[in-house]
């Protein structure tokens, strides 16, 4: 996301491309990622065991054209090895992972078994000294492969209107629903751009032709000094094509497959909303990595005046109090033209962890502020170490062209897995022909990987310090950068790796798509927290996909065009809810900007996203706002609430205040509410309760004067009849 400070701003790339630093530390990895992708059965797995399978092993492999002689003596001893191996491993099942068993075997096309797992998690299974990998079984059906992250955000069920109520066969995918996208510009020449079947637009585009075409309709600068620099609204820099492409790139509707650096990537790139229009507003024309607020306001008014419908602000600064003081104007500009009728989607930010991290304009209290969780898919290299096989991510740095085997060096420190950080430098010649492993963690990786190559290394692995999938590592802009080969395992990956210290590992130079649904669905921990200062609301509103989002980026950008990559941050977040407001208004075109901000917030996923460390549940409401965004769920809400969380700000400890905040009521598709509840309430000492009158909700806070200092929280159920139809948050910070 880009910051901006005060008025100058100073815009940077995304924290977590190029450091540990804007992440959580260390924890253990769990092969639960609360709700899988429903492309995968969590609850069975292929466990492809040691050894090649007949179709492969070379005394069995059949001569071409012909099949495999099963009544061959050579091949029957194999099979019985192969055999002995499977009850070798179905004894270690029996006792090591008891609940597990075994469903079906295989020895032709792989040496594999199918368990059913019943609760085991997978790390177990993997740990079998048979074992050569093991993974979800997957579900197919008679379609194109599906990208990753809009499964998690039920955007495909929303196109057709599968939602239960009134909005039932509905279809839609935001056609013809206007986004401005305030950012770095649309290279309209990628063909998730292409405007082929989309009729002109009366009054558009505006903006060059060469720029524009009649899928992103508008193209204008907003730069103070741009006149003078001869800037235009082209896209020079990569963040604002990408930010595009994941809102509404149509490439998927006519592609089956991406070619990704040469990688086919099982699925064409598709936005949330594809049949969306777009406006280019560029407040980062050029090489420019600064913009003013008023540069932003002025944006913010041309695209109201255009005709958005949504606008999209992947960018933030300051979030320290008194910064700003006690007003912040673009919030409030934010705040008018919600109102007015302009939804505006906005990151949280990338300062976390923390509480009150959440930045300016996403602290907007009638922004639509999204914060970000992790998509299990990236490309990258093999890394072969104990027998098994790991996917490694790549990014800016070098890659190896052919494979290399090297003795591994794991260096001790004390970063995730207990591996060395590598922020300073290490031992000159300690690491002279190895391939080092250490950890992400406080400096950039440029820092890290120029340490070890200081210190001899021919190649490094990073472990990843969060849960989740490895990410794409960005160099940090500095001269002289590292010249060998760099890569990032998962934090479960770097431990594994880590027991083959001093054995030879294996990086293989053909690159690969990885795809693990046990890796999405897991908190950022760059991700800002609320409250907000001075008024301490909670924020983000509702969390998306922010980690490894495969989108567009500019030609120019890649060896061949069409160019694609993974990007992270809130930046990649906030596209996913802009999208998502684009699909449910160009199937209710007549909701307002409140209706359809409280249709994606309240009625969010719950208990379906873990924290950082990938193991427990994330409840804090001040991290993940009212949950997971449901673009299905929310085109067939009932109800809109304003304000769309109940926030009853800083209370003075031992004050025994009472306070209460109304919440309007509206009905979209029905039926009425008939009862509200505060339920799920944390901590001794504040209590919530709630009434319903009419279309109105009174929500009340009862501090006790013995109540310690903290935060409490709650959730607002609103039902009809017994069945729940909107939740909202309820928080109070007790001084």
């Amino acid at each position: 996301m880009r910051r901006f400070t005060g008025l100058l701003a100073v815009a940077a790339l995304v924290a977590a491309l190029v450091t540990g630093a804007a992440v959580a530390g260390s924890g253990s990895v769990s092969d639960s990622s609360g709700t899988p992708s429903p492309a995968v059965d969590s609850d069975s797995a292929i466990v492809q065991l040691n050894g090649d399978p007949l179709s492969t092993y070379v005394k069995t492999k059949p001569p071409a054209g012909k099949k495999i002689d099963f009544s061959s003596n050579t091949v029957k001893s194999y099979r019985a090895q192969l055999s002995a191996l499977r009850n070798d491993f179905k004894q270690w099942l029996h006792a090591n992972a008891p609940a597990a068993n075994v469903t079906g075997q295989f020895d032709i096309a792989l040496n594999a078994v199918a368990v059913q797992l019943n609760g085991t998690p997978l790390s177990v299974i993997r740990s079998a000294p048979q074992v050569k990998s093991a993974d979800y079984e997957a579900y197919y059906t008679p379609q194109a492969s599906l990208d990753p992250d809009l499964p998690l955000i039920s955007a495909f069920a929303a196109w057709g209107g599968e939602g239960n109520g009134a909005n039932a066969g509905v279809e839609s995918n935001g056609t013809r629903v206007k986004v401005g996208v305030i950012d770095t510009g649309i290279d309209i020449t990628n063909p998730c751009f292409n405007d082929a079947g989309y009729s002109a637009t009366q009054g558009f585009p505006q903006g060059p032709p060469s720029l524009t075409n009649n899928k992103v309709i508008v193209a204008k600068v907003f730069y103070n000094k741009a006149k003078n620099q001869s800037l235009t609204p082209a896209a020079v820099q990569e963040h604002g094509t990408h930010v595009s492409g994941t809102i509404a790139c149509d490439y998927g509707l006519t592609h089956s497959t991406t070619s990704v650096d040469g990688v086919i990537v099982p699925y064409g790139i598709l936005g949330v909303a594809p049949g969306a229009q777009l406006g280019n507003y560029n407040v980062f024309p050029g090489n420019v990595t600064n913009a003013r607020s008023e540069d932003i306001l002025n944006a913010l008014e041309a695209a109201y005046s255009d005709g958005m419908d949504i606008i999209n602000m992947s960018l933030g600064g300051v979030h320290k109090s008194g910064t700003l003081g006690v007003q912040d104007l673009l919030t409030t500009a934010v705040d008018d033209l919600d109102q007015a009728g302009m939804i505006s989607a906005i990151a949280a930010g990338n300062s976390g962890p923390g509480h009150q991290t959440v930045e300016s304009p996403g602290s907007a209290a009638r922004g639509l502020t999204a914060g970000a969780f992790t998509v299990g898919h990236f490309i990258g290299a093999p890394v072969t170490a104990g027998g098994h096989t790991y996917g490694a991510a790549t990014g800016d740095f070098h890659k190896v062209a052919t494979d290399l085997t090297e003795t591994l060096a794991a260096v001790s420190g004390s970063g995730a897995n207990g591996l060395s950080i590598a922020c300073s430098a290490l031992p000159a010649g300690s690491l002279t022909g190895k391939i080092a492993l250490v950890s992400r963690g406080t400096c950039t990786f440029s820092t890290k990987i120029r340490n070890a190559q200081n210190a001899g290394a021919d190649a490094v692995l990073v472990g990843n310090n969060v849960g989740g999938g490895p990410i794409a590592m960005g160099q940090d802009g500095t001269p002289n950068q590292p010249s060998i080969p760099a890569y990032m395992l998962s934090m479960a990956d770097a431990g594994a790796v880590k027991a083959s210290n001093n054995t030879s590992v294996t990086i293989g130079a053909t690159l690969q798509y990885f795809q693990d649904a046990a890796n999405s669905n897991i908190m950022a921990g760059f991700s800002s927290q609320g409250p907000t200062f001075v008024d301490f609301r909670v924020k983000p509103d509702v969390v998306s996909p922010g980690v490894n989002v495969l989108s567009s980026i500019p030609g120019g950008f890649c060896a061949t065009a069409p160019c694609w990559a993974f990007f992270q941050g809130t930046s990649m977040a906030t596209p996913h809810l802009a999208g998502s407001a684009a699909v449910i208004l160009g199937q209710h075109p007549t909701w307002s900007a409140a209706q359809v901000r409280s249709a994606i917030v309240n009625t969010a996923d719950q208990g379906v996203i873990l924290n950082s460390n990938g193991t427990t549940t994330a409840t804090d409401v001040n991290l993940i706002g009212a949950g997971r965004d449901d673009v299905n769920h929310a085109t067939d809400a009932a109800v809109a609430l304003d304000p769309v969380s109940v926030s009853f700000g800083s209370v003075p400890s031992g004050s025994g205040q009472t306070r209460t905040v109304t919440i309007a009521l509206s009905t979209l598709n029905g039926p009425a509410a008939t009862s509200v509840s505060v339920g799920n309430q944390t901590g001794n000492g504040v209590s919530f309760s709630a009434s319903l009158s009419g279309n109105t909700v009174t929500v009340t806070m009862t501090e006790a004067k013995t109540t310690a200092a903290g935060d409490y929280q709650g959730i607002l159920r609103v039902k009809s009849g017994g069945t729940e139809i909107a939740h909202a948050v309820v928080y109070a910070n007790v001084k």
